[in-house]
């Protein structure tokens, strides 16, 4: 990973923070029964806007689909008159179902993910047996973006980091002076994301997070997840670079990479797999799609037995 990037979303932060560039807006929805914090992001100039890691809701028993949880951010976009440019990903998600496509059709927006994807899509495409028909290059998402890639919502700049260790795709969004870390890192007392997963590493993690954490200090970080840990009776997805460094109960300044490694690998051993693991993966390595119907016009998500 190149530092030059990360200088490039250091300068962009201070600039922001000098007012010599625009500052974002930020709306953020929390689903409680996935955990997941999805954040509307705007430019109040131009009112252009992304949507960062959506909700599909999904009945595991029944397997139906539904969308009041996305429904939400439409009403919001359309309430403040947003124009939806991007439909942003920071991973393919292995705990919830993108509701992507939908918010597509509904408010528009280019659907993006880090390039590491085609490594998700080959490991899981396998567990799946997904078969010849899946495409492992992707092409079911209207951009991949590589570490220090640059775009823009209206006149906010934004740059993308490649944080790989939770999963090889993982993507951080700086957007004007906030960033977007996906699950690299919880709230401060919550820790951090696991590593274990196909394609996860601990060391690339620790890398990954030290990164991020060297951004300046008063850097807002918006979360993809929050648990509640233990003594806290409310949900938060927002804190800063300084107060990680801190106080991340995991990964704050001192923890060496061994010790991390150490640590992230005997507690992810006690991990039970996310309840939605095998919804969520088949569909969000498709850009949030289900697949495809089978000959009776059934779509179906399979589990595999005896293999995670």
């Amino acid at each position: 990973m190149s530092d030059a990037n990360l200088a490039a979303a250091t300068a962009q932060i201070e600039a922001v923070r000098r007012g010599d560039k625009p500052a974002p807006m930020i709306r953020s929805f929390f689903d409680e029964p996935t955990n997941t914090a999805t954040h509307v992001v705007h430019d109040p100039a131009t009112l252009e806007a992304a949507v960062i890691d959506s909700v599909l809701d999904y009945e595991a028993a029944s397997g139906r689909t539904s969308h009041s949880t996305a429904q939400q951010v439409v009403d919001y976009a359309r309430g403040h008159g947003l124009n939806v440019v991007w439909q942003l990903e920071t991973h393919a998600h292995a705990d919830h179902l993108s509701a992507a496509p939908w918010l597509q059709e509904q408010l528009g927006g280019k659907l993006a993910i880090g390039a590491g994807i085609v490594v998700v899509q080959d490991v899981f495409g396998k567990i799946f047996n997904a078969g010849t028909a899946f495409q492992r290059d992707g092409s079911q998402f209207d951009r991949l973006f590589n570490d220090g890639d640059r775009f823009s919502i209206g006149g906010i700049e934004a740059i993308a980091l490649h944080v790989p260790g939770h999963t090889p795709a993982d993507m951080a969004y700086v957007i004007g002076d906030v960033a977007f870390v996906g699950d690299t890192m919880f709230m401060p007392d919550y820790g951090t994301a696991r590593a274990d997963f196909p394609g996860g590493d601990a060391r690339e993690l620790y890398r990954s997070i030290r990164r991020l954490l060297s951004l300046p200090r008063e850097t807002k970080l918006f979360l993809c997840h929050d648990y509640k840990a233990p003594g806290r009776d409310y949900y938060a997805w927002e804190t800063t670079v300084g107060a990680e460094r801190d106080g991340n109960l995991h990964v704050h300044d001192g923890v060496s990479e061994n010790d991390f490694v150490a640590m992230r690998t005997s507690r992810d051993a006690t991990l039970s797999l996310p309840k939605l693991i095998m919804p969520s993966v088949q569909v969000n390595m498709r850009g949030g799609h289900l697949p495809e119907a089978e000959d009776n016009g059934v779509q179906y998500i399979k589990i595999p037995v005896n293999r995670l």
